[in-house]
């Protein structure tokens, strides 16, 4: 229905106006950068041909940020999926078994400090 033979003179002058707004917002941007001082921070080395290439280059950076986005969302998918079915496979919570084991370790070397203290203590203090 778009690309619809009517409709073509309408889409091609959105088109250039588009296309016009961004050569605008990439000359404003240069003349803005180019008006900064030098030992300004926030000023950059801009070629002054890529006022003319950006109206040109954003398909192409469209279609980049789309694919990674696509990427990612695939990479996403597959390490929630990968997690589901770990999840399923491994019944046994070997992370539980880990925790206790350490846990029980740690409290029974705490056990025997505290009553070497406590029992030190306690021969000191009696008369």
């Amino acid at each position: 229905m778009l690309l619809n033979p009517e409709y073509f003179p309408y889409l091609c002058k959105g088109f250039l106006f588009f296309l016009a707004f961004l050569f605008i917002c990439a000359s404003y941007a240069y003349r803005v950068n180019t008006s900064r001082q030098n030992d300004d921070l926030q000023k950059r080395d801009f070629h002054f041909g890529a006022i003319f290439l950006a109206p040109f280059a954003w398909p192409i950076f469209a279609l980049v940020y789309i694919l990674f986005f696509m990427i990612r969302a695939v990479i996403f998918a597959s390490c929630l999926a990968l997690a589901i079915l770990g999840l399923l496979v491994i019944r046994k919570p070997f992370l539980f078994i880990w925790l206790n084991k350490i846990g029980n370790s740690l409290l029974e070397a705490n056990t025997l400090l505290i009553k070497i203290f406590f029992e030190a203590t306690n021969k000191n203090h009696r008369p």
